[in-house]
């Protein structure tokens, strides 16, 4: 890699971890997407999501560079990609200020989010507030504290499944749905996939600095089937919109059945790799599952929908 210049621009592309927006950016697709096939999208709120999500995601990894850093986490040994404080090319005061503005940014989106949402909403838009607070708060206990206990995969079911999809189908559609707690759900176990092959990476890292993660709690076997567990369950709990009649059973076939071929043989791959630096690739097919997944569902709900509204048009006259 060429060599960078501290605090450039392009540093701070590097530190922002762009990659990692594939995690923030689906949960709201899916929860918009689902809007739209209840015919609740509203495109201002669904928006101001996104930006809100973004926003929390580079703060949040912000946040994780300079802990690990002054922690002494980012050991030399590490397997995964460079890490920005580690590597001087963000000064921890300069990271320090990029906190501070990504948080400041996400909390302008959140009150210009909670500005249209003012007054519509069953509690007025006070729940908002509190999701807010609680999205900040969490984004330091996470690499703080909770992270080094094992608690990730719980709070990835919580802040990328339930939040953000439930949150985000909230401030268009008003209510919540059982559709919505499934979906959510559902995106909580695709996304932390990404989080486990992490975890999986960095096991003997991990142990040695003190971080009490699933996989070095309960082993490497551990690990490697609940990766390949968390996509089965996603897939197969992607059968209740098919009962519901939200997606056609023959896009189950292409939606969810796709993105759990394709994960099992990213599976097989890890597998066969089982420890070193060459599970970097896996990561970056995991991200690539994800993002699959999150469009094909979406098509999916945007295909009944368009039926249902098409159908009719062009069916017999009586």
């Amino acid at each position: 890699m060429k060599a960078i210049t501290t605090n450039s621009f392009y540093a701070w592309i590097l530190a922002a971890r762009p990659k990692t927006l594939t995690g923030a950016v689906i949960p709201v697709l899916i929860g918009s997407s689902l809007a739209f096939a209840d015919g609740k999208f509203d495109i201002i709120p669904a928006l101001l999501c996104v930006l809100f999500a973004c926003g929390m995601q580079i703060a949040a990894n912000f946040i994780n560079d300079l802990y690990d850093y002054l922690k002494g986490s980012d050991r030399a040994d590490r397997l995964g990609p460079e890490r920005a404080c580690a590597q001087g090319w963000i000064t921890p005061i300069a990271m320090k200020r990029g906190i501070a503005g990504t948080l400041i940014f996400s909390c302008l989106m959140g009150c210009a989010l909670l500005q249209q949402c003012w007054g519509r909403l069953p509690h007025g838009g006070w729940e908002l507030i509190l999701l807010g607070l609680l999205c900040v708060i969490f984004a330091f206990l996470y690499t703080t504290i909770l992270s080094y206990q094992g608690w990730g995969d719980l709070l990835v079911l919580v802040f990328f499944g339930f939040i953000p999809v439930g949150g985000t189908y909230y401030v268009q559609a008003h209510i919540i749905t059982a559709d919505v707690w499934v979906a959510s759900l559902i995106c909580g176990l695709v996304i932390d996939t990404l989080l486990v092959v992490n975890n999986y990476r960095d096991r003997e890292q991990d142990a040695l600095s003190g971080k009490r993660t699933l996989i070095v709690r309960f082993g490497e076997p551990f690990g490697r089937y609940l990766y390949l567990g968390l996509g089965i369950a996603a897939a197969l709990l992607s059968l209740w919109f098919v009962y519901n009649d939200k997606i056609e059973p023959l896009a189950f076939i292409w939606a969810p059945c796709v993105y759990l071929y394709l994960h099992v043989l990213t599976w097989r791959k890890m597998a066969a790799i089982r420890s070193g630096k060459k599970l970097n690739s896996i990561l970056g097919e995991t991200s690539r599952n994800m993002l699959f997944f999150g469009l094909l569902l979406s098509l999916a709900f945007f295909a009944r929908i368009n039926k249902t509204i098409i159908a009719p048009m062009y069916g017999p006259a009586e």
